[in-house]
């Protein structure tokens, strides 16, 4: 009876000890996906207002008393006129009345729910009261923009770049990275680091030597500065697919190569299907820098508006509607309208050719 007593105690204990246990894995996860989560509101929270400004009507930004989130004043019709609607505190209560002639320190309203009674006084300055407001979407400042700014030619522009950058660097970093990941060159390991140390190298170090050379090629107002040196590749691409390319067995390429397959037929055949996340993650990191990029563009295509991507484009525009900021946020979101959709795409093999090449099996 006491080894069964004993058994039961010891039960019992190791049953407190697990829910203990369970109880502090369970505190952890809530404090980190509670921080995760506070964190991706702050980080969100920039493109949220420029979406909710997008969204405005103008005159929304400089009213008092407006909402953050999109509204038009709430108005009651009388005699045939629209009248904006206050929140009015009289004796204790707020009540909400319509503003049918303000003066300094009274102001003539209506009862909105009694108009049968007339218009009567409110003693009280009426910049004080609370503007009645009601959610409301605008697409006033989309269709404005997109008249004005000419987003097909700039979202021509920044695709044709894009789309032959991307596979130019494609092409490049994929050939660097297989030569690196596979082949016994002398001294790879020396040349690799080299290649690594340019990525600190910043572009405004090198901007003026390269312009020099563009110009006296007779390059620049084209598109061929932004488009050449995408051929040869850059560290930062080289080094993820190298990553990921050495995560791939050897015995694949030995198997290719005993059925005969060349280096160039292995590389297309066995290594470039196995990695397709890595490829998808770094065709979309060029992809969005080349979309993004606005430095380079300005100081070659100066003057040349007709080749502007969208990143200049914009640029001059927004400046341009220093008193609209809806105008100016509506671009903003038009710009982000196809990275967003092409990362939603393909954010799995994005994520999943992140995580695999930051890792060196």
């Amino acid at each position: 009876m006491s080894t069964a007593v004993q058994a039961q105690t010891a039960t019992a204990a190791k049953t407190r000890v697990l829910d203990k246990r369970a109880l502090r894995n369970l505190s952890s996860t809530v404090i980190l996906t509670g921080i995760g989560l506070l964190v991706l509101v702050i980080f969100l929270l920039p493109l949220v207002y420029t979406l909710a400004t997008a969204f405005k009507q103008d005159a929304q930004l400089t009213a008092q008393n407006a909402p953050l989130y999109p509204a038009q004043p709430s108005t009651f019709n009388y005699e045939g006129k629209d009248y904006p609607l206050y929140e009015v505190p009289i004796d204790g209560t707020i009540k909400r009345l319509a503003l049918i002639k303000p003066f300094r320190e009274d102001s003539d309203m209506l009862d909105p729910e009694h108009p049968e009674n007339g218009v009567f006084n409110v003693k009280g300055r009426w910049r004080t009261w609370t503007p009645v407001y009601t959610f409301s979407l605008t697409l006033e400042n989309f269709t404005t923009a997109w008249e004005q700014v000419n987003f097909p030619r700039l979202f021509r522009n920044s695709l044709l770049l894009g789309i032959i950058s991307t596979v130019g660097t494609l092409i490049a970093c994929i050939l660097v990275a297989y030569g690196f990941a596979r082949f016994p060159i002398p001294g790879k390991n020396i040349l690799f680091i080299i290649l690594i140390s340019t990525i600190v190298l910043p572009p405004q170090a090198t901007i003026i030597p390269l312009y020099i050379l563009f110009s006296k090629l007779g390059w620049t107002g084209t598109w061929l500065p932004l488009l050449v040196p995408a051929f040869f590749a850059n560290a930062y691409d080289v080094f993820l697919l190298r990553q990921y390319f050495m995560s791939i067995p050897k015995e694949l390429d030995e198997a290719a190569m005993l059925d005969g397959a060349s280096p160039l037929r292995t590389l297309i055949s066995v290594i470039i299907p196995q990695s397709i996340p890595a490829i998808t993650a770094v065709t979309l990191f060029h992809f969005f820098f080349v979309w993004n990029d606005y430095f380079s563009p300005l100081v070659y295509l100066l003057g040349k508006e007709e080749l502007y991507p969208i990143s200049v484009g914009i640029g001059a525009f927004v400046t341009t509607f220093t008193n609209y900021p809806g105008r100016a946020a509506a671009t903003a979101a038009l710009t982000l309208l196809l990275p967003a959709v092409i990362f939603f795409l393909a954010q799995r093999q994005f994520m999943q050719g992140v995580v695999v090449t930051g890792v060196e099996k």
